[in-house]
């Protein structure tokens, strides 16, 4: 699979000069909450900073991106959503569920089977205010985690309004940006971005503005990308193509597609196959 770099803003990225020693390092997250590979993926990613000496270099930020914009305001059941999003039958949502449970586990996180499924916006829209209090990836990590735990219902204003007060931040503030549209423009920008910047599925992870990787890595993969952008070797990082473009192959990773919900495992060809052939697309030259 090949990784593709930015579309429009791929200028932006190359001319990035190489981090110094010591200097701070900005990796921004594409990611919606309920998506099982953004919920990996993210600890995946946060394992391997934790294991670098260096580690408080590094800061998230976590960017909107609500995978599915047709999803229903009513809260209902996963299993129902995917039913009436994909087909299938229960037998067939369970074994995908069951398989990605595990997978949780064995990586030491809670995986619940009896979630919901609702539009994401209006919780975006808070991540987003929680963001410009500098509380935006606890915020989105504690909602994420107690959801695949099965402990919360982040589609509850009450519950998001808890949730805020519980990391500082003021739960009536919350309740009146959910009774307004605040921050609608920013949710709406930020998804737009990170198509731009070469998304075609979550999660979607940028380094430093130079290097991007769709979705969930291993450990030891994200690992080395944070020692490329940590400035040892930019020349390790990017191999610069004709039209300066730059591509880096790396392990297929599990991903969740926008335009159709599905969620992949980081074992699947089709998924794999899928990637490469977007990334060839969007490498393509642009007519001129």
């Amino acid at each position: 699979m090949m990784v593709l770099r930015t579309t429009g803003e791929v200028s932006k990225m190359v001319a990035q000069p190489t981090q110094s020693a010591g200097s701070r390092v900005v990796i921004e997250v594409w990611s919606d909450l309920g998506c099982p590979w953004c919920y990996v993926g993210k600890h995946r990613l946060q394992a391997a900073i934790a294991q670098r000496p260096d580690a408080a270099r590094f800061e998230l930020v976590m960017r909107s991106f609500e995978l599915d914009p047709g999803a229903p305001q009513e809260p209902e059941k996963n299993e129902k959503s995917f039913i009436r999003a994909h087909g299938g039958t229960a037998a067939d949502v369970l074994r995908a569920e069951r398989r990605m449970q595990a997978l949780a586990r064995e990586e030491g996180l809670e995986f619940s089977l009896d979630r919901l499924n609702a539009t994401t916006f209006d919780l975006h829209r808070v991540v987003q205010y929680a963001h410009d209090h500098g509380r935006g990836l606890e915020f989105f990590s504690d909602l994420q985690n107690g959801f695949f735990a099965g402990a919360l219902n982040p589609y509850d204003p009450d519950t998001l309004a808890g949730a805020a007060e519980t990391i500082g931040l003021d739960g009536q503030r919350v309740r009146e940006i959910l009774a307004g549209n605040e921050y609608a423009k920013r949710v709406r920008a930020d998804r737009t971005e990170g198509l731009e910047l070469g998304a075609t599925g979550v999660p979607f992870v940028v380094l430093d503005r130079r290097v991007a990787v769709p979705g969930a890595q291993q450990v030891p993969v994200y690992g080395q990308l944070l020692e490329q952008v940590a400035g040892r070797c930019r020349a390790c990082v990017m191999n610069e193509a004709k039209d300066g473009r730059e591509i880096v192959p790396i392990p297929a990773g599990g991903w969740c597609d926008p335009d159709t919900g599905t969620c992949y495992a980081d074992t699947d060809d089709d998924a794999t196959t899928v990637e490469a052939g977007n990334a060839q697309r969007r490498l393509s030259p642009p007519t001129r």
